[in-house]
């Protein structure tokens, strides 16, 4: 997923309360859903990044032109993901698009 255009915003954001426990009823169920969220993003990106840093990482390291663009590369990817909002901000904007999908395992018994 390109997280990148999302749309969430970059900062934090005073928010209504209300907007949260329309889908659940419940503040603290959908805090937790959002928690859970967030560390699916923050687990996807890390992935990402490991696999995309990890393409540049060789054994010895030797002074050349090549080592010099694979680092200019490597500052270029890590400011890539420094300007993706945090996780939370992310799990936020999807649960207000309703783009979250979750389930109550207790509930479906009922």
């Amino acid at each position: 997923m390109d997280y990148k255009k999302t749309g969430a915003a970059q900062d934090c954001i005073t928010r209504n309360i209300q907007n949260f426990d329309k889908t659940t009823g419940n503040i603290y169920e959908t805090v937790v859903i959002l928690g859970k969220r967030a560390n699916q993003i923050s687990t996807d990106l890390k992935d990402e990044l490991q696999n995309k840093i990890s393409e540049y990482s060789h054994g010895a390291r030797s002074d050349n032109m090549d080592d010099i663009f694979e680092n200019r590369e490597q500052i270029e990817i890590a400011k890539f993901y420094e300007t993706i909002p945090k996780s939370t901000l992310l799990a936020t904007q999807e649960l207000l698009a309703d783009k979250i999908f979750f389930r109550d395992p207790s509930k479906e018994l009922e």
